[in-house]
């Protein structure tokens, strides 16, 4: 399969979006006392994030940042959903991995304390990266984005070929 890096946004929204159907679907699993339906679909969550993370890292590495587009207003709330999301996915890595050992560790306890912060901290970070993305390339296109015949998403001109194996 053959992506270009200026495919990897749409890439990254869907898998952040799928994140959060997976964490809102484990948590209410968890609530049915479904343990293990809830630990397997929590792990799906957590492998997700991780391809998301190695995308978001390769995009960036080849194109650098973007700058938002859309007027100074807009501006103001776009840069309060980027830093709170920016500030939280840094802690997400790190609350879920903690979360996950626990769970794995059958420290129910600690679990449960720790997880009523990285579920809605990982959800906000999901859904916040899905609001970036629209926000960015569908509401308020660089300049130099134009629309992909017999596509929705939007990329550069010139495509940067990736393989992916």
């Amino acid at each position: 399969m053959s992506l270009t890096v200026e495919q990897l946004p749409a890439v990254n929204a869907t898998l952040n979006a799928l994140a959060a159907v997976l964490l809102a679907i484990g948590w209410t699993l968890i609530k049915a006392r479904r343990e293990q339906a809830h630990k397997w679909t929590m792990l799906t969550a957590f492998c997700v994030s991780c391809v998301f993370l190695a995308c978001y890292l390769v995009y960036h590495y080849h194109v650098g940042s973007v700058r938002f587009q859309g007027p100074s207003v807009v501006r103001a709330l776009y840069l309060a959903i980027l830093i709170t999301h920016v500030v939280l996915a840094a802690t997400v890595p790190f609350l879920a991995g903690v979360t996950i050992y626990l769970g794995l560790a059958d420290r129910r306890a600690k679990h449960r304390r720790v997880a009523r912060w990285t579920f809605p901290i990982w959800l906000y970070v999901s859904v916040t990266g899905v609001i970036i993305y629209v926000m960015l390339y569908h509401l308020y296109p660089h300049p130099a984005q134009k629309p992909i015949i017999g596509h929705s998403q939007w990329a550069p001109a010139v495509a940067t070929e990736l393989t992916v194996h």
